[in-house]
């Protein structure tokens, strides 16, 4: 199973807030972008550990 693009679902996000006319729709989609932020952060982190795992280094 592929993952999502979680930078462009955040960067929707923040087009979203951007656009919002009501502060609690803005606040939301603030609150989504930084959520997949956090998601892509850690995607990132596995990512990088499993390629230096299947070259056989130490992620560590």
């Amino acid at each position: 199973m592929a993952n999502p693009d979680y930078h462009a679902l955040a960067a929707k996000a923040h087009d979203d807030a951007a656009a919002a006319l009501l502060d609690n729709v803005r606040d939301r989609c603030l609150r989504s972008e930084a959520a997949f932020l956090a998601m892509a952060r850690r995607q990132d982190q596995i990512d990088t550990s499993r390629a230096l795992r299947e070259r056989g280094g130490n992620p560590a």
